[in-house]
């Protein structure tokens, strides 16, 4: 009979995979063993790893990612060692483990299920080792942080254990799935994992139904494994914060009562980490924002004490506080249309034009609401304060900090897509470049195999599959793409899957076509680097875009649309110049735009504007989709106001020529 059986479940992580089964032959010198590979369609080269470096591993290849319960499911159906160990790849274990949990076994009859010590890299207690089931109590006190806050107190720490002596072992209410090892009686008592589970919690509920069963869960620490924590999850593009406490909850509703409650608790859980993980990225943007906030309401409140007088006594009561409250958010709302808040960045110049452009808007609102058209004069000694104010703070911030000034002064996290000779020398001379700092984080493959290599000096940290996952953790600045490694095709689809990552987006190399354009951005010695960015999707273009479509489509339905309307029901006419006219009150509702794509605002999940009444698509007589999305892309790529101006006069001429023609 076969002393042990082991069960590994792989995505991705080859290199750490190898160490693993490594270790363990050395580990299990003295036993007689069998080692079960579940691979879960990685795509890094595990499993031809395995079968050419590991031919007496089973290896079970899978088609799709089935998660960690559903594959550990596969190879325990197969297992036949007396007792069963589920392991991470992205484990090591000592030389000694499988002796003393042996031994251990043999000691204590009651142990069904027993974990060891698991250490982070840093030799640190990976908290996960020992656990208490997550009731409402438990889990309250480790949402809010109480758990965090006293560590040794047996009331708020019960979830980690974390007022329990690391050094000692003892039974506990769960142990970590990163390491665990049964006899083989409770997987036939029990059966195996919960498939309901896809990722985390699956390991929770296996020690309850465990310890349903009649058999002891132990925390044993006379040996230990070291966990590279979440290099699997790293290296896929779920949100496992997400998938954690939704896992959490299905544990909860499925053996515990209250389960209302904790639900609740865990998908507050859930919310509050995602606004501190954005709190963290848009920390610079917050606190532009706040401050700009305060100083305009200062300065109005300042401004209207320095105008008061025996003729002017100051805003009324009726319209207190929002007098001081609104103007301040719409200077807030311009500033962001014009740029001027940046996750790494906050510029002078841009804060000085959205100014501007602020009191020409506030001037305007107060003509047309004369009702609220208190003093002109306070608005202009506001503004006056304002110009002087917003780029002081900006400038003390700057020299206090040494935060948020750009790429020439502070260093830019910057990934190479591409493997090749082009991608590394780019990636060395943007290292060496002395008139910017770039810290070159590593290299992006074009997919999984080379993962963990070392290419020129550089490592590969991640594929074009997860490098949405990759710019979050690292909060990456610029991504640049090497054409010579990547086609263009490949190129937009990255660049559409994160186009809310606030990064900036280069080429270099000297082919091009539309949909990176041709505006140059900067140079690196003789390499090129070419922005890849849609003026559509800039918040600056967008508002002013909108403001345009709202003024003219207002002359149109006050001078032109009647008139037209009435001739139409007259004569039947369906003319291009009809149909453009009758449809400007869905420019005006803003479900359409004056010029745009012919009918999709999406392609993929690009954002080409609104559906416009006019286009590329109109003057060049497309009717083919796939040509029309090419000059859409290209329209996206290249818009600002005085395109729309050109296409909407060359559509007028097209339509008045063709009348003409017929």
């Amino acid at each position: 009979m076969i002393d042990i059986s082991i069960i590994i479940v792989n995505y991705n992580v080859k290199e750490f995979l190898q160490n693993l089964l490594e270790s363990i032959f050395k580990a299990t010198q003295n036993f007689s063993t069998e080692i079960i590979v579940v691979d879960n369609a990685s795509d890094d080269g595990s499993p031809e790893i395995i079968k050419k470096r590991f031919p007496q591993v089973i290896l079970i290849e899978n088609k799709e990612n089935l998660g960690f319960g559903k594959a550990n499911n596969q190879a325990l159906k197969i297992a036949k060692g007396k007792f069963i160990v589920l392991i991470n790849p992205d484990t090591i274990v000592k030389e000694d483990t499988f002796v003393k949990l042996v031994d251990f076994f043999n000691r204590t009859p009651l142990a069904g299920l027993v974990g060891c010590k698991i250490l982070n890299p840093d030799g640190s207690l990976q908290l996960a080792c020992r656990r208490s089931f997550p009731g409402p109590w438990t889990s309250f006190t480790k949402v809010f942080g109480l758990s965090a806050l006293f560590p040794k107190s047996k009331l708020f720490a019960k979830y980690n254990l974390t007022y329990l002596d690391e050094n000692q072992t003892y039974e506990v209410d769960a142990i970590s799935g990163a390491f665990m090892m049964m006899r083989a009686e409770v997987y036939k008592k029990i059966g195996g994992f919960d498939p309901a589970f896809f990722m985390y919690g699956e390991d929770l509920d296996f020690c309850y139904r465990t310890q349903q069963a009649g058999f002891k869960v132990f925390y044993f620490h006379e040996t230990e494994v070291i966990h590279f924590k979440g290099e699997s999850t790293k290296r896929s593009k779920i949100d496992e914060t997400k998938i954690f406490y939704d896992a959490m909850h299905l544990f909860v509703k499925k053996h515990l009562s209250s389960s209302f409650l904790v639900g609740v608790i865990l998908q507050f859980a859930i919310i509050l980490r995602k606004i501190v993980a954005f709190a963290s990225v848009y920390r610079l943007v917050l606190l532009a924002v706040l401050f700009d906030f305060l100083f305009f309401t200062g300065a109005i409140i300042l401004a209207e004490q320095i105008y008061k007088s025996e003729h002017w006594l100051g805003f009324p009561d009726f319209v207190k506080p929002w007098i001081y409250i609104l103007p301040a958010i719409l200077q807030v709302v311009i500033s962001a249309s014009f740029g001027a808040y940046r996750k790494n960045s906050i510029s002078v110049l841009k804060s000085w034009l959205s100014l501007l452009f602020g009191l020409i808007i506030l001037s305007a609102l107060t003509f047309f609401l004369k009702q609220f058209a208190f003093s002109r004069a306070v608005v202009l000694i506001t503004y006056l304060m304002l110009f002087v104010a917003y780029p002081f703070w900006r400038i003390i911030y700057k020299f206090i900090t040494r935060q948020g000034l750009g790429e020439g002064a502070e260093s830019v996290k910057t990934l190479i897509v591409g493997t090749g000779n082009k991608a590394t020398e780019l990636a060395a001379k943007l290292k060496s470049d002395f008139r910017s700092i770039n810290n070159v984080l590593g290299l992006i493959s074009p997919d999984m195999r080379q993962l963990g290599e070392e290419i020129n000096g550089f490592k590969v940290i991640g594929s074009v599959e997860n490098i949405e996952k990759i710019i979050s953790s690292y909060k990456v600045d610029k991504v640049i793409f090497s054409a010579q490694d990547m086609s263009f095709e490949k190129m937009f689809k990255v660049v559409s899957m994160c186009q809310d990552e606030n990064v900036d987006f280069l080429v270099s190399g000297s082919e091009v076509d539309y949909l990176v354009g041709k505006s140059m951005a900067g140079k690196i010695d003789d390499v090129p680097l070419l922005k890849v960015f849609y003026n559509i999707s800039a918040p600056t273009h967008k508002f002013i875009k909108r403001i345009f479509d709202l003024i003219f489509s207002s002359v149109i339905l006050l001078l032109l649309y009647p008139l037209v309307y009435f001739i139409r029901k007259v004569s039947g006419s369906n003319s291009d110049f009809v149909k453009f006219v009758l449809g400007t009150p869905k420019v005006f509702s803003g479900k359409k735009s004056f010029v745009g794509p012919k009918s999709k605002s999406y392609y993929e999940e690009l954002y080409l504007g609104k559906p416009g009444l006019t286009g590329l698509w109109y003057l060049e007589n497309v009717e083919d989709e796939p040509e029309a999305i090419k000059l859409d892309l290209y329209y996206a790529k290249n818009q600002n106001l005085w395109l729309d101006l050109e296409i909407l006069g060359r559509t007028f001429g097209k339509m008045f020529y063709s009348k003409e023609k017929k």
